[in-house]
């Protein structure tokens, strides 16, 4: 009773998580939608595995429809099209995409027609047709064999193309998931069918490990997911956005600058103008790990040098001036209608800030508010 009542609400939250991928705007993509798919195949198999618990096949056994066709084949056709869809499109374009649905249409209409006459009663097959669907049965499993390891394999392969590290990491423990329990479920049903011995308990623990992790880690990888996919349109946005925070609009400096113009700390200083335009054009305010030395570098001043010309013509220090950039940063991607849905942790991380604590603090003592607050004030 436990068990199933376990298996049921799996089955409910797997096909409530699909619709939410599949319809909200947070997280519907392109890749997404296959790793709705392969929740909602996962929640018909597990929906099977019920109905054969319960017995519902004998008080309704026009579900067997259902039930014998192999939904299994579905699974690793929908995890390599999430991520095949995640790859540039040069690489996509080179995917015979069909290919990957050739074995589950095959069992489809294998299944169906022989429970046409088993089950429906619409025809009868002739002694020699079922020969012929036993030899087709035979390819069934062929297919299985062949296609059910190979192409989580394969995605393993295409898995390269990926660039962004941490969506390289999810993906990774999707499929090591999923590829485990497709392994385990091939390895049970071969045993079962060779050694002839009941693989039920086997299954039961599948179903369970099924519902358990794999429900699990498709949300937390399409969170993980949302978060890569934020940062990569966040630094594009970055580094083509020039921000409002600015002294002097004068023209920039060349690296090799007459010594006396390091008397001169007013807003027409020449390394002030250039660490200007680093922020402005180069953005190095990105990099969590720049300081006075970094700047001091690109400048070819001294770090002590960097502070004053900061000190005497913002009336800041060094810290407060980057953060300001950042902030800036952030607010322009609040007020874009294009990120309205974008985590603000991230634009703050990949703004610079090196943690919500910092970023948060550092945005209430610039504007006032939260980064929360400030969204909802500027809607």
């Amino acid at each position: 009773m436990i068990y199933t009542t376990l298996l049921n609400i799996a089955i409910f939250q797997g096909i409530v998580l699909g619709l939410i991928i599949l319809k909200s705007s947070l997280f519907n993509s392109n890749s997404n939608k296959y790793l709705a798919y392969l929740i909602f195949t996962l929640s018909i198999i597990l929906l099977n595995h019920v109905f054969e618990i319960e017995d519902a096949f004998t008080s309704y056994p026009f579900l067997r429809f259902i039930d014998h066709i192999e939904w299994v084949f579905l699974i690793p056709a929908f995890i390599f099209l999430f991520i095949i869809n995640r790859v540039d499109d040069t690489v996509k374009s080179k995917q015979k995409i069909y290919l990957c649905f050739i074995p589950f249409t095959y069992s489809a209409v294998l299944n169906i027609t022989y429970d046409l006459d088993r089950v429906a009663g619409i025809y009868t097959i002739p002694e020699s047709g079922i020969n012929l669907i036993t030899t087709l049965g035979l390819i069934q499993l062929f297919l299985a064999v062949t296609f059910i390891p190979f192409l989580p394999l394969y995605s393993y392969f295409m898995i390269r193309h990926l660039k962004d590290s941490q969506e390289k990491k999810w993906t990774i423990t999707l499929l090591t998931i999923i590829s485990s329990l497709l392994f385990a479920w091939l390895i049970t049903c071969l045993a079962g069918l060779f050694f002839q011995y009941d693989i039920s308990p086997t299954m039961n623990v599948l179903a369970l490990s099924a519902t358990f992790i794999i429900h699990w880690t498709a949300y937390i990888g399409i969170y993980k997911y949302k978060l890569a996919k934020d940062k990569g349109a966040i630094y594009n946005f970055l580094n083509n956005k020039d921000l409002a925070i600015s002294y002097s609009n004068l023209e920039i400096a060349e690296n090799i600058v007459p010594e006396e113009y390091r008397e001169s700390i007013t807003a027409d200083n020449l390394y002030f103008q250039k660490l200007e335009h680093l922020c402005k054009d180069q953005h190095i305010y990105t990099d969590s790990t720049l300081n006075r030395e970094k700047v001091a570098e690109k400048l070819g001043i001294s770090p002590g040098y960097v502070s004053q010309i900061i000190n005497t013509i913002t009336e800041d220090n060094f810290a407060n001036y980057i953060n300001n950039y950042r902030i800036e940063a952030v607010k322009e991607m609040i007020s874009n209608s294009e990120y309205e849905n974008y985590n603000l942790l991230t634009m703050g991380l990949e703004s610079g800030f090196t943690s919500k604590t910092t970023f948060y603090k550092a945005f209430k003592k610039v504007t006032g508010q939260t980064p929360n607050e400030y969204k909802n004030t500027s809607k």
